[in-house]
């Protein structure tokens, strides 16, 4: 969950293919010859800090946060490149026949950084902090991630027993949930105080030290359970330096400079100037497309001007999606139809999102007024990085020169204060990007409300969503029975209508209004090697999806020297 830039719709998700691919494109780069080779401090530059810490439960975690728990944590389960999930901290994750009851194994063998064992006692008092039940830890968001779980157990030492409340079919999705359900040691977990400073993990890093806004170091663990296909204990790196730096285009010269050896990057316009360099062999890179989000406007739907459906079509109608992505983005992106990625179950080339139209524009402005008595006008909230506020102003500009709509503009100065805003829906309006591509039900949480409002009347006025974690507020009927409806649907294709039905009906309502799918890179000087990490346990191909950051246990540099 990471606040961004974007757009709103455009011509049935057409886009500009200047200057490079779109979703097309799959992955580029991350190829790598010969074996890694031991060694090696690297210091990666990240696209902001975790102000509040990685007590996992309870943290809000956006990528750089991600990024950095996954140098520290292993979750029970991971995605591979064939877009299914597969084991890892798990030896296996096995369902009853009706998908109500799932057995966890749990792999023997593992340590945490504190030499402690990884054993199914902890994987069981990780899941009740994750889901609200273990007494000491008071999660604010994974408690409704989770509430389809009835109850824990432990059946033997290497064995949990997980019962629904309903089936649940993509459960094991949910054991990786973005890479942000990473398994914490016993002594972090039970932790009253200090759960987000002092971090057990049993991943290939160690903390060393961690200073608010400056910089988080790790060190190798020499203990870490995986070796890689010629038997050479990972991770490779002595040492990852994690670097915050919000501003995209700062951290590419940080890159260009030597101060930072990697980054990560998902601003089209520095992705382009890194491209030129990458031409002429100064830097290297790992781009893609694949699993990937959507940037978009999300709107608040709890109060006006957006609980009414003419604000909704003023915004859609005004905003001018192509030269958007043409000024904003150089063109290298392509318009968003709906939340769903291609490749992602519900993606649908016409979902049937109104194109872009001044007219109408003006006419829905001038309907909300009619209705009631007031002119259309808002508050934009965005992150206050130069490239954002640039998107931003051309927002304002679009809205006013083709709805005659005056919006104001909102910068705040981190993510994490963003993400607190989106929390509480103290906003009209925010810049956001979510929604990484996975199974479909893994956005259940996001958009569902438990309180359906009776069929014909005002989906808000009537019954408020009860899910806080719908930061927008809707309460979509038809879209809180096709997920309920999916979740425990064991057909493959009944599956795929539901969400595909789900996308056509954010079209319709324009709870969201969708930007570009995003394109995310990995930036590094040419010595580096090993982005997208090695084969999963279990022998399945990587995962080429770079939203929730990326495995770091595989990066290595020539000679062992970054």
């Amino acid at each position: 969950m990471v606040a961004s830039a974007c757009g709103s719709s455009s011509k049935k998700g057409a886009g500009n293919t200047n200057n490079g691919p779109t979703t097309t494109l799959g992955v580029q780069g991350g190829k790598d010859a010969g074996p890694g080779v031991r060694g090696g401090s690297l210091v990666y530059g990240i696209e902001a800090d975790t102000s509040g810490g990685w007590c996992l439960a309870e943290a809000q975690l956006a990528i750089g946060g991600i990024q950095v728990a996954r140098a520290i944590y292993d979750t029970l389960t991971a995605p591979g490149a064939d877009g299914k999930i597969h084991p890892y901290l798990a030896e296996s994750v096995t369902p009853s026949a009706n998908a109500t009851v799932w057995t966890i194994k749990v792999r023997s063998g593992i340590k945490f950084s504190d030499g402690s064992a990884l054993d199914a006692q902890v994987v069981k008092d990780n899941l009740d902090a994750y889901r609200g039940t273990l007494p000491v830890r008071k999660p604010l968001l994974f408690t409704f991630v989770f509430s389809d779980i009835q109850s824990t157990a432990v059946v033997d030492a290497s064995t949990v027993k997980v019962t629904m409340k309903r089936p649940w079919q993509a459960f094991p999705w949910f054991l990786w949930s973005s890479a942000r359900l990473g398994i914490m040691g016993e002594a972090q977990v039970k932790d009253p105080k200090t759960c987000n400073t002092k971090l057990i993990g049993t991943g290939p890093f160690i903390k060393v030290s961690w200073t608010v806004g400056d910089k988080f170091v790790a060190r190798r663990n020499p203990n870490y359970w995986q070796k890689d296909s010629n038997g050479t204990q990972l991770p490779y790196l002595d040492q990852i330096t994690f670097v915050p730096q919000e501003d995209s285009a700062k951290r590419v010269s940080a890159l260009q400079a030597g101060d930072f050896k990697m980054i990560e990057n998902d601003a089209p316009l520095d992705i382009v100037k890194v491209r030129r360099d990458v031409a002429a062999g100064k830097l290297a890179t790992t781009e893609s497309d694949k699993f990937t989000e959507v940037s978009y406007s999300m709107l608040n739907a709890t109060k006006a001007p957006f609980n009414n459906l003419d604000a909704r079509k003023a915004f859609a109608y005004g905003v001018d999606r192509d030269t958007f992505n043409k000024l904003r983005n150089d063109g290298i992106l392509t318009n968003a139809t709906g939340p769903f990625a291609p490749g992602v179950q519900g993606s649908l080339a016409d979902t049937g999102l109104p194109n872009f139209d001044p007219v109408k524009a003006k006419a829905a402005a001038a309907a909300y007024k009619q209705k009631t008595g007031k002119d259309l006008t808002f508050v934009l909230t965005h992150s206050a990085d130069p490239a954002t506020t640039a998107s931003a102003v051309l927002i304002q500009q679009m809205l006013k020169r083709n709805a005659g709509v005056n919006i104001t503009l909102s910068p705040v100065p981190d993510q994490s204060t963003l993400i607190n805003l989106a929390i509480g829906r103290s906003f009209d309006a925010v810049l956001w990007r979510n929604h990484p591509g996975a199974d479909d039900d893994t956005q259940y949480v996001w958009w569902h409300c438990g309180n359906s409002p009776p069929a014909g009347s005002d989906p808000n006025g009537d019954a408020p969503c009860d899910n806080p974690v719908n930061f927008g507020g809707f309460n979509d009927p038809v879209i809180n029975k096709a997920f309920d409806d999916a979740r425990v649907a064991a057909s493959p294709a009944t599956r795929t209508k539901l969400y595909e039905d789900i996308n056509r009906q954010f079209a319709k309502e324009l709870w969201n209004l969708w930007g570009q799918y995003v394109l995310w890179t990995v930036e590094y000087t040419p010595n580096i090697h090993g982005v997208l990490g090695p084969k999963l346990p279990d022998g399945a191909d990587a995962f080429t999806g770079l939203p929730t950051g990326h495995p770091v246990l595989g990066v290595w540099c020539d000679n062992g020297k970054c």
